[in-house]
């Protein structure tokens, strides 16, 4: 027979026993629920933080155009995409333009739907892999804007532009003052040649560089090319083979510009020079700004009236102390000057190196004709303005709601992401 295994006597647990293993549970439960608790504070606190300090502001509001929203974060990309490898300062200039492009191509993505035009993500992926290095997903509705804009000009407006207009063929010179475009009128009255002093002395580049012939041209077409409509209203008003008296154009710009100029302070020790200026659109005017000036009239009270430089006309001219390095070469020649006295007013200073407004037009009608089939060119002109005017009536519309909602502290914390990741 087997033998029966013995049982142990079972160990009683007293009620003091008890009580203590009891204690010391609660007391396990208690440390494990702090430790617990702990964790958990700590991830909340950092979790607290990241949402915060992160996710929440990156996916704020902070453009709206109708129902469209877009983040912070895609503002950030869209900063840290035109404004690749730029400084801080350079992203402050372009902070509020990357505003309104985003609220421009969002209104032309909307307004071009209502057209029936609109474009594929396959498109938008081609689009994407053409730039070298290809653009990130990130950039879609960029790639997206530019294939919009050549659909709606290529398609939709081609179909708006006629093929055939009355033009003009048109011979011009601009100059910088009455006085020398009343010269070259002399000139060309007395036989010289239109497209030598065309070449010679046209402000504006394209009469400069083909010998004063700007082609045929419808009267928009004209006015587009040049930037200015002041030609085309007397080309379109006029009969062939008469030259025109000089033709005011006080918004034209040119590159060349004259300086008055007046030495205030040298430094030695840091090479700079403290001067006060005036910009002129013209040597005669400048000869006439300056004989005022001699004749005892303030020069801050001058150049705040007559200067074309904004950055110093609102401060009478003073331009502080400024090293070569600021300044343009033509400027730098005459102020750096060590023979130069203090107090001293320059000559007319030309400066090929500025822009300014205003100049007179010599205009002569080559030819005329009432139907002429319009060039490639001119087209493309028309077109891309019919296309600007219809984008400006999308800003224009009442119904089109846009708004930004970020202030100044904003798009320099903005900046400073778009810097820093």
């Amino acid at each position: 027979m087997a033998k029966k295994k013995e049982l142990k006597p079972q160990r009683e647990v007293t009620k003091r026993q008890l009580s203590k293993w009891q204690r010391q549970q609660k007391r396990q439960r208690i440390i494990m629920a702090a430790g617990i608790f702990v964790v958990v504070a700590v991830i909340g606190v950092v979790g607290s933080g990241w949402y915060i300090n992160d996710y929440q502001p990156l996916h704020q509001t902070v453009i709206r155009v109708n129902d469209a929203k877009f983040s912070m974060d895609y503002y950030i990309k869209m900063l840290k995409h035109y404004g690749e490898g730029q400084p801080f300062q350079y992203m402050e200039y372009i902070a509020d333009d990357v505003v309104t492009l985003t609220e421009r191509n969002e209104l032309l993505r909307q307004g071009a739907m209502k057209l029936g035009i609109s474009v594929s993500n396959s498109e938008v992926d081609e689009k994407l892999k053409e730039g070298d290095p290809p653009l990130s997903k990130d950039y879609r509705d960029i790639a997206r804007t530019d294939l919009l804009v050549d659909k709606l000009r290529d398609e939709y407006f081609e179909q708006e532009i006629p093929v055939s207009a009355e033009q003009r063929h048109t011979m011009a010179i601009f100059l910088e003052s009455e006085s020398q475009a009343a010269g070259v009128r002399t000139r060309l009255e007395a036989g010289e040649g239109f497209a030598g002093l065309a070449g010679e002395l046209s402000l504006e580049s394209i009469s400069n560089s083909n010998g004063g012939d700007l082609g045929w041209h419808s009267q928009d077409a004209l006015a587009i090319l040049l930037d200015t409509s002041v030609l085309a209203d007397y080309a379109f008003n006029s009969e062939v083979d008469i030259l025109s008296p000089p033709l005011y154009d006080e918004a034209k710009t040119k590159w060349v510009g004259y300086w008055l100029v007046e030495l205030l302070e040298r430094d030695e020790e840091t090479e700079q020079v403290h001067v006060q200026v005036i910009l002129l659109g013209s040597e005669e005017k400048a000869q006439e700004i300056r004989a005022r000036l001699e004749a005892g009239e303030d020069f801050a009270a001058r150049a705040e009236e007559f200067s074309q430089h904004e950055a110093s006309r609102e401060g009478g001219g003073d331009l502080g102390f400024m090293g070569r390095e600021a300044m343009t070469s033509a400027l730098s020649e005459f102020a750096f000057d060590p023979e130069l006295e203090l107090g001293m007013l320059s000559e007319p200073i030309r400066d090929d190196a500025v822009q300014t407004e205003g100049g007179y037009w010599l205009v002569e009608v080559a030819g005329i004709d009432d139907s002429r089939e319009l060039s490639g060119e001119d087209r493309d002109l028309l077109k891309g303005r019919a296309l600007n005017d219809w984008m400006e009536s999308l800003w224009d519309d009442p119904e089109n709601e846009v708004e930004s909602y970020l202030d100044d502290e904003e798009k320099g914390w903005a900046i400073q992401r778009a810097i820093s990741d």
